[in-house]
């Protein structure tokens, strides 16, 4: 297995994930299964784990800018991380290596990814319809949500479906979080969307880890690439040619999400 092309692999799609928001898992996951051979239950644990280091970094980035609104990933977390726990108790008991477990992981992958490509490809389309406040004035009004259950809800949906497969974050976050949140600036949807999968990603990862299904030094070699990658693409995010590189990526993905179906 080549460490240069792995590392490579790394760094663009941590610069994506900077970017985009789009998550790990959505690009990651495939890579390694198609690309490089890794098992589905050796790539979802490892890229959870890669995808929780690699976002922490993001997160550190965008703090900094004072762009992360807490208030929503606090309200996000408390869905996501009882929904990763209840799942990772499952999977202790089937074993993430049986065939009806690896069948499942890689027909959700799959679906999770089509969904993402949808949910990418509708938001390149769509563009800027809605008018966001670029202002921090009323910020405090941009992070309440319609009804305080609906994120910890989503929260908890994402957190089943990105401990099943380590796709459901990214895309599919920023699309739902834009619903939620209609007057949250874009970057501020990315941010919350990073930071929010950092705890949930972690926990997930480290579940994952006691089953076995961690590949320790393919991680390795995927954050030298990725930490370096992220970090340039939190810096771009604001000057990055958003749609074009949307529309890109769901033409991928959604090829990605068929061959996982078929897999």
């Amino acid at each position: 297995m080549p460490e240069v092309a792995i590392v490579i692999a790394g760094f663009a799609v941590g610069l994506i994930v900077g970017l985009t928001g789009v998550g790990g898992g959505s690009l990651m996951t495939p890579i390694l299964i198609f690309f490089f051979g890794i098992k589905p239950y050796l790539a979802v644990g490892t890229d959870l784990l890669f995808a929780a280091v690699t976002k922490s970094g993001g997160t550190l980035n965008l703090a900094r800018q004072r762009l992360v609104p807490w208030r929503i990933v606090g309200q996000l977390c408390l869905g996501s991380l009882p929904a990763a726990a209840i799942t990772l108790v499952v999977l202790h008991r089937l074993g993430p290596a049986s065939p009806s477990v690896q069948s499942l992981m890689t027909s959700t992958l799959g679906v999770a990814l089509l969904l993402t490509a949808l949910a990418m490809f509708y938001k390149a389309a769509r563009g800027r319809v809605t008018q966001r406040a670029d202002v921090e004035a009323d910020l405090g009004a941009a992070t309440r949500a319609r009804h305080w259950a609906l994120p910890v809800l989503f929260g908890a949906a994402i957190g089943t479906l990105v401990t099943l497969t380590s796709v459901g974050a990214g895309a599919i976050g920023v699309s739902v979080l834009m619903l939620l949140f209609p007057l949250l600036p874009l970057p501020r949807v990315v941010a919350a969307d990073i930071a929010y999968a950092v705890p949930l990603t972690l926990l997930a990862g480290l579940g994952h880890a006691t089953l076995g299904s961690v590949d320790w030094t393919l991680l390795g070699q995927l954050l030298m690439g990725s930490l370096p990658g992220i970090w340039l693409g939190t810096r771009l995010m604001r000057h990055t040619p958003e749609r074009l590189v949307r529309s890109l990526l769901s033409v991928l993905l959604a090829y990605a999400g068929v061959k996982l179906i078929a897999f």
